[in-house]
């Protein structure tokens, strides 16, 4: 059996398809919340720390789950909800910045409590892609990519087990309002009624997501198969083309095929001072869960959003997780998407330039360090 997963990938990719539906289908048994992306991520983590060799996934079964993820989150952008919208943009502006001067400050704390140098922890506490994060610590001198690494690896699994949590807890009482079934019977109703093909509607909706999902990335837009079908859903969606609501077992696949993925990001034999950097990597991420609670809860006190609306809007976490999570209690997924896409396109543009600011003065402060002591 080693020898077959050895030599042949789709053994590989099944083992880890199995894992992950197993994973999915205990968590569910359970009732535990997000079971078809929580159950993936953690039983997939626990196969491939084990036997990492026989556990493998494909960017593309990842992407395909993104762009289903998508397809739903752009289904939500009607024209009143990008009024609305539109009227947040200050709010967005404002909660985006006070997050990430969290994250600066945090920085500060942990390269002082560890005596870890200070790029590193900023690196490590930014609210940003995971991909575009780690690409520029490794171009930046001094930066230990390790732990930036594991860092926005334990930074996104503790968001995507404490923000579930802390929604279902007494202290949000959020409980699972979503009716995909009733969802689904309508949305078949107003084609129906409006003259239009639900066949037809599927087939062209696929197109466009997959086609937008490729330009996206053609154009190198951040989370391509993410962003790009969400827009093309929404724009053809305001074209009067109705686009039919997806099954629940449709969104649970989509689930499992993004936790699988997850679950192969996190490598613990590949680090070294491993207590180390975990114990510090769970607190800043649930320093961060923490403070942005804290701006969640002032967002709902002074703008017409449910708390827990606003605690996905501004939890630091992915789009996609966020907004399955949104998907899942009924809460308005527009709100929710946009501001997770306003910090993304925030971080993805204002910050790197930041970044290299903060990074030459560094730099430079520890010239003229080294001079003196000269």
């Amino acid at each position: 059996m080693q020898g077959i997963l050895r030599k042949h990938k789709a053994a590989r990719l099944s083992l880890t398809l199995l894992t992950a539906l197993l994973g999915g289908w205990i968590f569910d048994l359970l009732h535990i919340p997000l079971s078809w992306l929580l159950g993936p991520m953690v039983f997939v983590l626990i196969g491939s720390s084990k036997w990492g060799t026989h556990f493998e996934w494909n960017a593309s079964l990842r992407n395909t789950g993104m762009i289903i993820v998508a397809y739903t989150m752009g289904l939500s952008f009607t024209l009143s909800a990008l009024k609305e919208i539109i009227r947040h943009l200050p709010t967005m502006l404002l909660m985006t910045v006070l997050l990430l001067l969290l994250c600066a400050g945090m920085a500060v704390i942990l390269s002082r409590l560890t005596r870890t140098d200070f790029l590193t922890m900023l690196m490590g506490s930014i609210p940003g892609g995971l991909s575009q994060v780690v690409t520029l610590a490794e171009e930046t001198k001094g930066v230990n990519v390790t732990i930036v690494t594991v860092m926005q690896v334990i930074r996104l699994f503790t968001i995507i087990i404490s923000v579930p949590a802390l929604l279902f807890s007494p202290i949000i009482g959020q409980t699972h309002e979503r009716s995909a079934g009733a969802g689904l019977n309508e949305g078949t109703a107003a084609i129906i009624g409006s003259g239009q093909s639900i066949i037809l509607n599927y087939g062209l909706y696929a197109v466009v997501c997959m086609v937008c999902a490729w330009a996206a990335k053609q154009f190198k837009f951040p989370t391509a198969p993410l962003l790009g079908p969400m827009i093309g859903t929404a724009l053809l969606q305001m074209t009067g083309l109705i686009g039919p609501i997806l099954p629940t077992s449709v969104i649970n696949g989509a689930q499992v095929l993004i936790g699988a993925y997850l679950g192969l990001l996190l490598k613990p034999g590949q680090f070294t001072q491993r207590f180390k950097i975990l114990s510090l990597s769970i607190t800043s991420s649930l320093l961060l869960v923490t403070g942005a609670a804290i701006l969640s809860f002032l967002l709902s006190v002074f703008s017409s959003v449910s708390l827990p609306t606003a605690l996905l809007s501004l939890a630091p976490g992915g789009m996609d997780q966020m907004s399955i999570m949104a998907h899942e209690i009924g809460a308005d997924l527009s709100i929710v998407a946009v501001y997770q896409l306003f910090r993304l396109l925030f971080i993805f543009f204002a910050v790197p330039p930041v970044l290299r600011m903060v990074i030459n003065y560094v730099h430079r402060r520890n010239r003229l360090v080294t001079e003196e002591q000269l």
